[in-house]
């Protein structure tokens, strides 16, 4: 079914069928007779050998759905209906923002991958930690990430203050925390990767990650296009501050590889799709090495396929999340990932 609609998807700007889809999602889920079920028998894969416990968090399957796909926690219940293991929100900022300037998505059949300029377009922190605190009294099962970043207006100073905000705001509500300081669309903010900002950040956000006598998981996720001292710097500061872990990777600014019309591939942002593929899975592969297998890491970046799942977890992932394969190939993708993972 979604091959055959899927043309006509990609003749509109993806921002505007993004929201057209999942608010149709949303009400099919929650309005249409039956339609919990039909989406949960049609695309949920309940099988038990695919059951994992990671970082403390019990999960039914292994593939999650990234973070700026449903950054506002509209979603999640119907989107937990099509399989999804986890899904992360976000990345959401103390105070709302509208964004950068539309047209900001850009897809690039030809090598299968988007161009997003989004720049952290979100509702803000007090909109999603009431939605998840409403959707949490009524449902626990769903494994929730939440992905926290700062605002644009925020100097990278004060940035620091930004996250303590948004972790404060979202802890009795989500089951793990993503901190993001790799995005390329908004300025400045990768410089927040270096080892003296991001100790700092890191150890100032676990020396909060108490309440109760609770905590939570929080990971680091991180730029593919980080060089290896980089990355050997990554997993001192990971083991120094004692985080859960990282999510490798988010997009990249290397459009070296791609085949679509120069003005398409010259649009400003982040690249995401197939030619992040190899670079992510490059990147798991060293830090599990590098660190002797020493932290948990999800894996994202290029999957479209089973095999791209499977390449990634025998890197050294223990989970791995879907975004633009999720729109090339459809909604079955983690059906297909989970079978083939049995």
């Amino acid at each position: 079914m979604y091959r055959l609609i899927k043309p006509v998807f990609f003749q509109f700007d993806p921002e505007k069928v993004h929201h057209f889809v999942v608010k149709r999602l949303n009400w099919f889920h929650a309005h249409f007779p039956f339609g919990k079920t039909i989406l949960r028998s049609s695309f949920d894969v309940q099988i038990k050998g695919l059951e994992r416990e990671v970082f403390g968090i019990k999960f039914k399957n292994p593939v999650g759905l990234a973070a700026g796909f449903d950054k506002n926690g509209e979603y999640i219940e119907a989107l937990s209906d099509l399989g999804f293991g986890f899904i992360e929100v976000g990345t959401v900022t103390p105070l709302p923002q509208p964004g950068n300037d539309q047209p900001r998505m850009f897809r690039l059949p030809k090598d299968q991958a988007l161009i997003n300029r989004m720049g952290f377009n979100n509702k803000g922190v007090d909109t999603l930690a009431e939605r998840l605190r409403l959707l949490k009294a009524k449902n626990k099962d769903i494994v929730i990430g939440g992905n926290i970043g700062k605002n644009k207006i925020t100097p990278n100073e004060d940035a620091v203050s930004d996250y303590v905000k948004c972790f404060d705001r979202l802890f009795d509500v989500v089951d793990y925390f993503v901190v993001n300081v790799s995005s390329p669309n908004t300025p400045g903010l990768r410089e927040l990767q270096e080892k003296e900002p991001l100790t700092d950040l890191l150890k100032t956000l676990q020396g909060r990650n108490h309440k109760n006598g609770i905590s939570r998981p929080i990971l680091l996720k991180i730029a593919p296009d980080l060089t290896d001292e980089q990355l050997n710097d990554i997993v001192d500061i990971v083991m120094e501050s004692k985080i859960a872990g990282v999510i490798a990777t988010n997009t990249t600014i290397d459009k070296s590889t791609l085949t679509s019309p120069a003005e398409l591939a010259a649009e400003q942002g982040g690249l995401s799709g197939k030619p992040l593929t190899q670079r992510s899975t490059e990147v798991i592969r060293y830090l599990s090495q590098r660190s002797g297998k020493a932290f948990p890491i999800i894996g994202v970046g290029g999957i479209h396929t089973a095999q791209d799942a499977k390449d990634k977890l025998e890197a050294g992932a223990s989970l791995v999340q879907v975004y633009t394969g999720f729109i090339y190939e459809g909604p079955e993708i983690v059906k297909n990932i989970c079978k083939a993972l049995v």
